[in-house]
């Protein structure tokens, strides 16, 4: 009997930890849950408030989740394990604020384009940082692993000891406000909303478009996702029927450049 209970108990056991396994399951409304990874450290694209992740990029997900028939599960697991999840299918897909380029298309597959972006740089009142150029010589402050980070490193050199590199954001923005940097590059919203948002540390957002290319997020898969046909249909969809002009006045109390959008599909 012992023997037999015993049996028993492991098969229960095996059930249980098989049904824990994998990026997806399906909830009793016959939904698939999907796995979702993020940096919550980029506000105000994702970002912890009260222990909840939130915003612009966790409300754009849910519309469109919600549009292509999926419940999800974000889990905040930082900048650089996104890309090893990701890449070894821990994880179902992917949003950060994630530049699609085509270094990274080697590795991962992207949705069609949601949010058009371009690097900036943040400087205190009074700097004389005018432009990219005035940056030579001077110690410029970056997220690690981020296009900032690229654009930063093609304009002084890749192994510029002046260049200091940060696990995130928060982090590149505090080295600057306690004098350990003259300028942060980011993407533009990021440091505007900063800005705008701290206006008591007097900091001065710099746009140069002939230094600074524009760039575009998107979702990013494991290569190969069937996903991908589901996720462009539906970012297609909320774009189209107001949903995405809605979630970006919301967040940024402005109207977003649908047709840039619209020409990348």
């Amino acid at each position: 009997m012992k023997k037999l209970l015993f049996l028993m108990v492991s098969v229960l056991v095996a059930s249980v930890v098989l049904a824990g396994c994998g990026t997806s399951s399906n909830n009793g409304e016959g939904k698939k849950t999907l796995k979702v990874v993020t940096d919550a450290a980029y506000a105000p694209f994702e970002y912890m408030d009260k222990g909840e992740i939130v915003g612009f990029d966790v409300d754009f997900l849910k519309a469109v989740a919600k549009e292509a028939g999926y419940e999800i599960n974000l889990v905040n697991v930082g900048w650089d394990p996104i890309f090893v999840e990701i890449e070894d299918e821990i994880a179902d897909l992917a949003i950060s604020a994630i530049t699609i380029n085509d270094d990274r298309k080697q590795s991962y597959d992207f949705s069609v384009p949601y949010f058009l972006s371009t690097n900036k740089i943040l400087v205190p009142e009074g700097s004389d940082i005018k432009t990219a150029s005035d940056l030579e010589g001077k110690v410029v402050a970056v997220q690690n692993g981020t296009t900032g980070q690229e654009a930063i490193e093609s304009l002084l050199g890749k192994n510029n000891p002046n260049i200091k590199k940060f696990e995130n954001n928060n982090l590149a923005i505090m080295e600057l406000i306690s004098g350990g940097a003259d300028a942060v590059v980011a993407d533009n919203t990021v440091v505007e909303e900063y800005a705008k948002n701290n206006p008591d540390q007097k900091l001065v957002v710099i746009a140069d478009t002939d230094s600074f290319d524009s760039e575009f997020y998107g979702l990013m898969f494991p290569k190969g996702s069937k996903l991908k046909a589901d996720f462009d249909k539906a970012i297609k969809t909320v774009v189209e029927n107001g949903t995405y002009a809605k979630i970006y006045n919301d967040w940024f109390g402005s109207d977003p450049d649908l047709e840039t959008l619209k020409q990348q599909y």
